[in-house]
């Protein structure tokens, strides 16, 4: 087992303010029922961004908690690691706007896009910066306004999302603990089955695209359920692998918010049982890069990871891109 170089110091959430429950759906015209969603999916409601709460909005708030927690100021970070799919605007980066807003006025800031797995990718890329030495303080957020993509018009898609962001503060490790082991791996040629195929350099935005709808997210949802299983299993093993622990060794496992079949698929396949998965599908729905984060959050609130825990999370999403981490706490 490697000794760790880069440990979590603080998280933080950050989500708007409106609820939407499965019942609220009617109220928008989508003949659905809370007993068809809470069936399929495990979800019972999700966060739904509003007026003037965007990606960045989310994000410092999350940000700011983690900071706090972690007893980081803005100028001592040095980088700031945003995953998104969701970016306010296109161009500049959202990592920057969100560098403007905490007043990091040291830290380089970038995004990434690796969809649900991004913030374990952006984690990975904080703690090579650590490694490295061309940081010692590398803020990582996974952040989205997932509501801004979705066809609130397709039953299969607009039920799954919601909106919200999750934070770390990545620091040198200390006492053992920090990240053990990391796994990241993509397949471009699956990418159609989860897209938006229309608004980038291709196809940009015009009066075909907007009437056509080819902007909003499109899935494919049983193809991605059976790829999604597959690789989380793959990944799971890849991780434990290189921690050289088993599933029994772990802990707490964080998977991917996204479903709760998925989710149990995972668990079983890893050899962890129920008991020791988090979950909280039910209250966010899928919150693409921002699920793991702010199931790390809250896992921590709440007193679910205690010190000397040593935690598997994993995630799979659009690209496809697949990822798993190994942390002591």
């Amino acid at each position: 087992m490697k000794r760790p170089i880069a440990a979590i110091a603080g998280t933080g959430r950050g989500l708007p303010a409106a609820v939407m429950t499965n019942f609220d759906f009617a109220k928008i015209g989508i003949e659905t029922t809370d007993e068809w969603i809470t069936e399929r999916t495990g979800i019972k409601q999700r966060y739904i961004a509003r007026e003037g709460e965007s990606t960045t909005s989310m994000a410092a708030a999350a940000a700011r908690q983690a900071m706090q927690r972690a007893g980081v100021s803005a100028g001592e970070i040095d980088a700031i690691v945003l995953s998104t799919a969701t970016p306010d605007r296109l161009l500049p980066a959202t990592a920057v706007d969100l560098q403007a807003e905490l007043g990091a006025t040291r830290a380089a800031a970038f995004d990434i896009g690796a969809a649900c797995a991004g913030f374990i990718f952006a984690a990975t890329v904080a703690e090579g910066m650590i490694t490295t030495g061309v940081a010692e303080t590398v803020l990582v957020v996974g952040s989205e306004k997932m509501s801004s993509i979705i066809d609130w018009q397709d039953r299969s898609t607009c039920v799954l999302f919601g909106d919200g962001s999750g934070a770390a503060v990545f620091r040198r490790a200390k006492h053992h603990k920090g990240i053990l082991s990391t796994y990241l791996r993509s397949d471009g040629t699956l990418a159609n089955l989860l897209y938006r195929p229309g608004g980038g350099a291709c196809m940009p935005f015009c009066d075909d695209v907007l009437q056509d709808r080819s902007f909003y997210v499109k899935m494919a949802g049983r193809e991605v359920f059976k790829h999604a299983v597959r690789s989380m299993a793959d990944a799971c093993d890849r991780a434990l692998d290189g921690a050289k622990l088993t599933g029994k060794d772990i802990d707490l496992l964080i998977p991917h918010q996204a479903n709760m079949r998925i989710i149990e698929a995972t668990a079983k396949h890893a050899n962890v049982s129920m008991e020791k998965v988090y979950v909280n599908v039910d209250r966010y729905g899928n919150t693409s890069s921002a699920s793991v984060p702010i199931a790390l959050d809250e896992a921590l609130e709440n007193g679910r990871i205690k010190d000397g825990m040593t935690v598997l999370l994993v995630a799979f999403g659009a690209g496809f891109t697949w990822a798993s981490m190994v942390l002591r706490f």
